[in-house]
């Protein structure tokens, strides 16, 4: 057992299925706690038999506003206290930042014990790219609004990643797939639990699967970048220089136009001077 912990908040990341996924650290600061804030205090009592302790919980929640608040920091100042979630790490999609940026602005000590992370699981699971990603949550539930909020994410030059219930994954991945294009996705449920499962395929595919299907459990959604643009035809190029001639004189309609496609700008010059020329004959 490691030294006595300090009074302060704690971020105590949790397993996210398998209960051997808890850290050390993690089932050491859980024992240690005067207060554990959880979002259910069934899905948290299970954790704490599982280590065999009882401890005082306090469910906090989006709901709880600033007496709520207070009263945590009060008790933080003088006894440990833990934040937890269901599962994964805190503040993921989870209520949370408020307390510990209030905690930091009244000087008590805040620490985090990581963990577990469907985000980080899912990406690692997915086989897609993950050098640069971007986790959205849980998307709009009416289609409308998720067609939007897509549209908006579709020229990020990263992987995405959402979670999304079974219920609306059918609908999710159809409008991913329309908004996106026939990108490649993988839809990863139950990590690290028994029927734990990572199917992956084009999002066509996905959306036809899943149409139906409402498969149960957490599900994560992780899609992938956009492929490279095919390169600009001269067709292309030409084209948008005449439309550039029609507003600007020949040197900046050629600037402009090499600017937008990484052509060569004296070519583009020399071009729009030979069609000039050609008119005034």
């Amino acid at each position: 057992m490691s030294a006595p912990f300090e009074h302060g908040l704690y971020i105590v990341a949790t397993p996210i299925g398998n209960l051997g996924d808890l850290s050390r650290r993690g089932e050491e600061i859980l024992a240690a706690a005067d207060l554990i804030l959880v979002e259910d205090s069934r899905v948290t009592g299970k954790l704490l038999n599982h280590i065999d302790k009882k401890k005082k919980m306090m469910v906090y929640n989006d709901h709880k506003g600033e007496q709520a608040r207070q009263e945590i920091l009060a008790a933080a100042r003088c006894k440990i206290v833990a934040l937890v979630s269901d599962a994964g790490t805190p503040l993921i999609s989870d209520p949370g930042y408020k307390l510990v940026r209030d905690a930091r602005t009244a000087g008590i000590y805040v620490t985090t014990v990581p963990g577990p992370s469907a985000v980080i699981a899912a990406l690692t699971l997915s086989g897609l790219p993950s050098d640069r990603f971007l986790f959205e949550g849980f998307l709009p539930s009416k289609s409308k609004a998720r067609g939007a909020a897509l549209a908006e994410l579709k020229p990020i030059k990263a992987t995405l990643i959402f979670y999304e219930n079974g219920s609306r994954l059918g609908a999710m991945l159809a409008d991913a797939h329309d908004n996106l294009g026939d990108r490649e996705g993988a839809v990863i449920r139950e990590i690290t639990k028994k029927f734990e499962e990572t199917v992956t395929g084009k999002l066509s595919d996905l959306a036809a699967r899943y149409a139906s299907e409402k498969p149960k459990g957490e599900i994560v959604v992780v899609i992938g970048p956009p492929g490279e643009d095919a390169p600009a035809s001269s067709e292309d190029i030409e084209a948008a220089l005449r439309l550039a001639l029609e507003r600007l004189p020949a040197a900046k309609a050629a600037g402009e136009v090499a600017r937008a496609f990484g052509a060569d700008r004296k070519a583009l010059y020399d071009l729009a001077n030979r069609w000039k020329a050609e008119r005034e004959k």
